[in-house]
């Protein structure tokens, strides 16, 4: 989890996603930022995270974006 906070802070160090759960749904990331975040935890997670998987259901807080990338580990 820390390496995910790491990169979600490297991507836009203002939002405070220790305790944000609107990430999506009140535009606080805009869609490069979330391209971003998908690209860097490809990368460094080894997971593939698809279009269809980027939804305010697991991109709405970090423990979202975290749980995601449990599922497509253990898959």
């Amino acid at each position: 989890m820390d390496q995910l906070m790491d990169i979600l802070s490297e991507v836009n160090g203002e939002v405070d996603f220790e305790t944000c759960d609107t990430l999506m749904d009140d535009d606080i990331l805009d869609s490069d930022e979330i391209d971003s975040i998908v690209e860097e935890v490809n990368d460094a997670f080894g997971v593939d995270i698809t279009s269809s998987d980027v939804t305010p259901e697991n991109f709405n807080s970090a423990e979202a974006i975290w749980d995601l990338i449990q599922r497509l580990r253990n898959n």
